[in-house]
């Protein structure tokens, strides 16, 4: 049996090994991103009057819950993965707002800290998921002992 390897593009190779601006852009947007997300989460939890709450808050409600919802659908495309993990953003946020409402406990601050915790649920589901494959990755039979 013979394995066809796939071999990497030259202007692949020629895009990594290149230095310049443009080679470090996605982390630091993606740094950027997360400074906007916490300033917007702060503003609306600190209550301050600000002309930046209302954009910042809303970019902290679709960008945290994107996020964790995009680090467990690894398996699609890119734009298929943005394209699901927006909608389910969007569609937690739904859930948490009706929620407060049925339960007539309405808070601006209570619907931020509730999506956080969603969120930050989300991706420590998908970090222990990882990391209970890798440790399972790594056995071996002969390592598991006699059966």
């Amino acid at each position: 049996m013979q394995t066809i390897g796939i071999k990497a593009s030259p202007y692949d190779t020629a895009e990594r090994s290149r230095p310049g601006p443009g080679r470090d852009l996605l982390p630091l947007l993606a740094g950027a991103a997360t400074v906007v997300a916490g300033v917007g989460a702060y503003l609306a939890l600190a209550d301050a009057d600000s002309p930046l709450r209302g954009p910042f808050t809303l970019f902290f409600l679709l960008a945290a819950p994107s996020v964790a919802i995009a680090a467990a659908l690894r398996g699609l495309e890119p734009f298929g993965r943005v394209l699901a993990s927006v909608a389910g953003a969007v569609t937690l946020n739904m859930l948490v707002a009706q929620g407060m409402i049925a339960v007539h406990r309405w808070s601006v601050p209570g619907g931020i800290v509730t999506v956080a915790a969603l969120s930050s649920l989300i991706l420590l589901l998908v970090s222990a998921r990882r990391w209970r494959r890798r440790a399972t990755a790594g056995r071996t039979p002969e390592a598991s002992g006699p059966e």
